[in-house]
């Protein structure tokens, strides 16, 4: 009967030892894959919860803008009102543009034509949603309206994260980001008078040209996306004094 000889047990026990030295690195391997699948799930997990909760938890984003906010019976809006502009509030005549920093008084809040700035809004300017921390100037607002912009105007009752303010947002995200003819703007106190008493959302538009400019004014108490959303199809920015311009 054969005996094993000591230098066989040693190369049996140095095999053994990388074998499982190989199965340490193979466990090793395969942890760290799970690792990096779990850190992937995770990652896509936190970008959908990032999104619901950036639509305000609902689901907005598959809303359309005529469910955003009340409908427009709850609205509380008043009739449309119109009015023309006269002498140097009309658009083309000589005077319409001042200094730029002058401060113009509008007899209206908010205007929805008069003079303004003559240094209009640049792309990298344009937003579909204004805080009140980063909305041009006044002057250049009204500029935009010469040009055929909508500008649904919200006041100082309406806060930043109020459900309000947040109807606004999405009401600004129905609207192609590449869109320059629709914004969502503060009313600030430091532009005029408070709009009429219950009105806290106003949208003003600047018609016509030539002889037959008005301003466009719908006054309401509520953000309704149905309200907006007729007012924007029955002005559209081709209907205005420089409609084409940016």
């Amino acid at each position: 009967m054969a005996k094993n000889k000591p230098g066989n047990a040693e190369r049996r026990a140095m095999v053994e030892k990388m074998r499982a030295e190989q199965a340490r690195k193979e466990r090793l391997r395969s942890l760290a894959i799970l690792g990096v699948c779990l850190l992937v799930v995770v990652g896509i997990l936190g970008l959908a919860v990032g999104k619901y909760l950036s639509d305000g938890g609902d689901g907005s984003d598959k809303i359309s803008l005529d469910k955003i906010g009340v409908p427009a019976p709850q609205a509380q809006c008043d009739p449309i009102t119109t009015k023309a502009p006269t002498g140097k509030q009309r658009s083309g005549v000589d005077g319409n543009h001042v200094k730029i920093g002058t401060t113009i008084t509008y007899p209206t809040s908010p205007p929805a034509f008069g003079q303004h700035w003559p240094n209009y809004l640049q792309a990298s300017e344009y937003r579909n949603f204004y805080s009140p921390s980063d909305r041009p100037q006044l002057e250049r607002m009204v500029h935009s309206l010469e040009h055929g912009h909508t500008l649904i105007w919200y006041d100082g009752t309406i806060t930043p994260g109020s459900t309000e303010y947040q109807q606004l947002q999405k009401v600004a995200d129905k609207y192609d980001g590449t869109t320059t003819y629709i914004n969502v703007v503060p009313w600030l106190s430091t532009d005029g008078p408070a709009f009429p008493d219950g009105k806290h959302v106003v949208l003003t538009h600047w018609a016509g040209s030539g002889d037959h400019q008005q301003g466009i004014w719908e006054y309401c108490g509520k953000t309704s996306g149905q309200v907006i959303e007729s007012f924007v199809k029955k002005y559209p920015n081709t209907d205005s004094p420089e409609a084409g311009a940016p």
